[in-house]
């Protein structure tokens, strides 16, 4: 008999609706890792993340403003970037954001100086993840010829389709007319190279006063090919004390959730590793917040989500593996919507943890209601960053 999706999904929904006993068997996986060591059914997950990071591909003269540029979109002045590019290929060095737990990569190429540049060593590293190419010009430079002989070859490869032109030190250039020629100029230059419009940003990370312009603008545009820039800066929008304290794990999370999403793209992989990844998360968490993490704490906490949240949480999950094991359909649209799911979820987690965490630290109640809210807040809002890391 061939079973389709709808008919294991009801399959599962009567088999969990008339027993609990399931679910109380999943979350002891969870419990198994709340001490976690290393294990062979998650270290793939986090390899896997390790190798696929999105990447952004600078290409610019030195001193055109780089590195800057990867102060600004990380929000972090504090990150040493000299001594944090490592080599990638012969020609280019990667800078890896955050350290420990990265979830963006920084393509610098540095051998544009060379007469005999090639490009496709780095056209092919970038290929196997989503990616923007970003041109950096300092606006008072119209010599660009070794920037416009690699986007040549980067063009001619056809496999780079994503580029921002970002024109940097403008406020150098005091007279304003005189800055436009310069800006319309480097503009020229690139767009009759890429044969196409290419968007821009004109930005000075320096003002004489400390300050910038253009970056925000600079941040909005790569997040709308990226949205996982837009989690990095974060951290000035947030209000209360838990908000804030929440910000500092905020890319932590990301990083589990990337994992738990990675792990649940493979066919019956996902039940196990997925509640590994997770509690390998919440335990993290609790450190932070010195809070020991055990299963008695485990048990408030899945108590506090509110009744039959374990029940749900428990039968989506095995309706999504057993999914993955349709042929075809499990190995396209049942694992691209596990994926999203896994990634969703454990960022939900993360961010009501981090809730419930803060306020039992400080010997507050948080009501189920507000976990609740917190959850479902959490997961809508980060579906269109698992959407676009399953994409890529």
């Amino acid at each position: 008999m061939i079973y389709t999706a709808g008919d294991i999904q009801s399959l599962l929904v009567r088999t969990f609706s008339s027993n609990r006993e399931p679910s109380v068997n999943f979350i002891n996986k969870v419990m198994e890792h709340l001490n976690p060591a290393p294990n062979s059914d998650i270290e793939p997950a986090f390899a896997h993340i390790a190798g696929h990071l999105p990447t952004l591909w600078l290409l610019g003269k030195t001193g055109a403003g780089k590195s800057s540029l990867i102060r600004a979109i990380t929000g972090n002045s504090q990150v040493d970037i000299g001594n944090g590019f490592r080599p990638c290929t012969m020609t280019s060095h990667r800078y890896d954001f955050p350290v420990d737990k990265p979830l963006l990569r920084f393509l610098d190429t540095r051998g544009l100086a060379e007469s005999d540049y090639c490009a496709e060593e780095d056209i092919a590293t970038c290929q196997s993840c989503s990616h923007v190419l970003i041109v950096v010009m300092k606006a008072e430079e119209p010599e660009q010829s070794s920037v416009l002989n690699a986007l040549k070859q980067i063009k001619k490869s056809g496999s780079i389709h994503s580029i921002l032109l970002v024109h940097t030190g403008i406020a150098l250039i005091i007279d304003d007319r005189e800055r436009q020629q310069c800006i319309h100029h480097n503009q020229a230059q690139v767009e009759s190279v890429w044969k196409t419009s290419a968007h821009s940003v004109t930005v000075d990370f320096e003002l004489e006063d400390g300050s910038q312009q253009g970056v925000d603008e600079l941040r909005n545009a790569l997040a709308e090919q990226l949205p996982m820039v837009a989690q990095l800066n974060l951290n000035d929008q947030q209000g209360s004390q838990e908000e804030k304290n929440f910000s500092l794990l905020q890319a932590e999370i990301l990083w589990y959730s990337g994992a738990a999403g990675a792990s649940d793209a493979i066919p019956a992989v996902g039940l196990v590793s997925v509640p590994a990844i997770q509690g390998k998360m919440l335990h993290s968490i609790a450190k932070q917040y010195n809070v020991e993490w055990n299963a008695q704490l485990l048990s408030e906490f899945i108590s506090a989500l509110g009744a039959g949240f374990g029940v749900q949480y428990a039968s989506k999950m095995g309706i999504r593996q057993l999914m993955k094991l349709i042929p075809g359909y499990g190995q396209t649209v049942a694992a691209a919507t596990a994926t999203v799911m896994s990634f969703s979820s454990t960022y939900a987690i993360g961010r009501v943890a981090c809730m419930y965490l803060y306020h039992k630290s400080k010997g507050e109640p948080v009501s189920s209601e507000e976990m609740q809210a917190m959850y479902k807040e959490a997961f809508d809002s980060i579906k269109e960053v698992a959407n676009s890391e399953t994409n890529r």
